[in-house]
This record gives C-alpha cells, structure tokens and sequence, in this order.
C-alpha cells in the first residue's frame, strides 16, 4: 500500500481510520491510544509502522519501546492517552466504519464503495485503477 500510494499519489486518496478490534487484539485500543497520542508529536505513521511491523509482539512493553525508539516525550503520551479527543477520535473512526460495513482490517474503500477484491498485494492496487 505505501509504494501504491508513493506512485499514485497524486491520482488516489489514502486515508486512515481507527478500527481497533479488542474482541480478537487485546492491545489493539492501546495501539490506536498509542499512535494518536505520537501523531501530536508529529510521529503518528512512524508509530503506526512500528506497530504493523511488530504486531506479532504487540504488548504493553512493545509499545513502550516504540514510545522510546522515536524518541518521543513519555510524559506526554501518558497524558495524551488519557485525553478525550483522542478517545472521541478512535471511537468516532470505529463506529464511521462500522455504519460503511467495516468487519475487519484492512477494509479499503474506492469511491465510497467497500472493494472487496483486495488481496494483500501491491498488484491488486494497481489493478484497480488500470
């Protein structure tokens, strides 16, 4: 999706939203809390790539690591987490996702249409708009 999106940039939108699924990711709510709050220090989708890079080991401790590998204040997202605009943000993307059918992630939309067809490749981007 990044090198789809470096490439067509200027011919696609990419935009992201919070679907945190705590039923099936124990951490998923604390990852979302996590990359909000570093997105007001200006490193949101430096955190996201840290999280989606190391899902596999995805626990408190990881994303304290995370907190420190971008060198980000800790102070700061510890205030930041608990705030209500980031909580209101995440809960505002999560239930706009679910009244546009969102049931699982990723979920992408093209022109406002749920597309199904994605495979988890770089060549089904660049089949859509072919």
């Amino acid at each position: 999706m990044k090198k789809f999106v470096e490439e067509y940039g200027d011919d696609v939108a990419f935009v992201f939203r919070n679907f945190p699924l705590t039923d099936s990711h124990q951490y998923a709510m604390a990852a979302a809390t996590i990359a909000e709050a570093a997105g007001k220090q200006g490193k949101f989708w430096e955190m996201h790539d840290l999280i989606y890079e190391n899902q596999d080991s995805l626990n408190e401790e990881m994303l304290k690591e995370s907190v420190k590998t971008l060198q980000l204040d800790f102070n700061k997202i510890e205030n930041d987490i608990n705030t209500a605009d980031i909580q209101d943000k995440i809960e505002s993307d999560f239930e706009g996702g679910v009244r546009s059918g969102v049931n699982g992630t990723p979920s992408f939309f093209v022109n406002d249409q749920k597309w199904e067809d994605y495979d988890g490749t770089y060549n089904s981007f660049v089949e859509l708009i072919s």
